[in-house]
């Protein structure tokens, strides 16, 4: 782990975007307490900055600090989560939208990119390969399209969505099988430049993922 102490002087800014790469890496996975001493000797800074990135990223929903326990890494509820995806389905169909209007030759080039060690496969079984290019895509296409207010809104919800789960899924709501031919398909509609369809399409395997969150959540509610 890189000392911050030594290289950058805006250490608040530097260990906010360290300890956020942690959790969207699930290096620090939800419920799980933040270790400040241990952390802030390996960044070599003092608790004073650490402690600023923390409520950072507690105003951002990422962190939350319980009284006289410490600061967790916020495991939200299932609940939560269809809201979320709610939100998501909205607010990326939009992004995707916009992206086909905004896109440049060379980012289609870096698009059409996304998933190509996944084509054809008959089973995925590299849940954590797949997640990471699933996060990546999503993020570049509201790179593209979201305006900048959008765009931290949506990056957001995009970490709490890829980091929210404890199992061995890596955040993935539904499994890869379920998800390639609806992430290629949008790819081809951005490729086209088909604001209609990339929309449309981007809507859809959210709200597919919102639909197998809803399921879930009944099942629990009927087990309680």
């Amino acid at each position: 782990m890189k000392n911050l102490g030594a290289e950058y002087e805006n250490l608040d800014h530097k260990a906010y975007q360290v300890i956020k790469d942690m959790i969207i890496d699930r290096k620090f996975k939800p419920g799980q307490k933040i270790p400040q001493g241990k952390l802030a000797d390996e960044l070599g800074i003092s608790r004073t900055p650490l402690v600023n990135a923390l409520k950072y990223l507690e105003h951002e929903k990422l962190i939350q600090v319980l009284p006289r326990r410490g600061y967790f890494v916020r495991l939200f509820k299932q609940n939560e989560m269809i809201c979320i995806f709610e939100l998501r389905e909205v607010l990326e169909g939009l992004a995707a939208r916009r992206a086909c209007q905004e896109i440049t030759e060379e980012q289609i080039q870096i698009l059409n990119g996304f998933f190509k060690k996944f084509k054809g496969l008959k089973k995925i079984s590299d849940f954590k390969g797949y997640a990471r290019e699933d996060r990546t895509f999503h993020n570049f296409i509201v790179e593209i399209g979201a305006k900048e207010f959008l765009k931290s809104i949506l990056q957001t919800y995009n970490i709490i969505a890829f980091s929210y789960q404890l199992d061995d899924s890596e955040g993935l709501v539904r499994p890869p099988s379920d998800t390639i031919g609806e992430h290629l398909a949008i790819i081809k509609a951005v490729n086209e430049r088909n604001p209609g369809q990339a929309e449309d399409l981007m809507r859809l395997h959210l709200r597919r993922s919102m639909e197998s969150l809803k399921k879930e959540y009944r099942k629990t509610e009927k087990n309680e």
